[in-house]
């Protein structure tokens, strides 16, 4: 596995912003998709805890900070191209603001209809 520093991130694709995913340490499943800066970035790995930026409110916030369901980082990946983080984090309470376990309980109609079979 690659080491990557800080100064190595692309962040200067998205205002400089880079997506992040939160996923569950233990179970895998995806929690939640913010963004980070590279102060938010820095504040975790000071803290241990999931620093992100709120693009809403033009500031840094921790995870949970008001509603105590916090997320302890315990692994951060980086993508290929160095402008995705993936955080592997041990959650407290539900991540999704709604009161959900996860952010992402929304599945797309996609209207896809199978296509016939051709030797039938």
């Amino acid at each position: 596995m690659n080491k990557v520093k800080i100064k190595q991130l692309v962040f200067d694709k998205n205002n400089g912003l880079i997506p992040t995913i939160a996923q569950d340490y233990g179970t895998k499943r995806v929690l939640m998709l913010a963004y980070m800066n590279e102060e938010s970035l820095v504040k975790t790995i000071e803290t241990g805890y999931a620093h992100y930026w709120s693009r809403s409110r033009n500031k840094l916030w921790m995870k949970g900070e008001t509603s105590g369901n916090v997320q302890k980082v315990r692994e951060i990946m980086i993508d290929c191209d160095k402008d995705a983080i993936l955080l592997l984090v041990d959650q407290k309470g539900p991540a999704c603001h709604t009161g959900s376990e996860t952010c992402f309980f929304n599945k797309l109609e996609m209207g896809l209809k199978p296509k016939p079979d051709k030797g039938k």
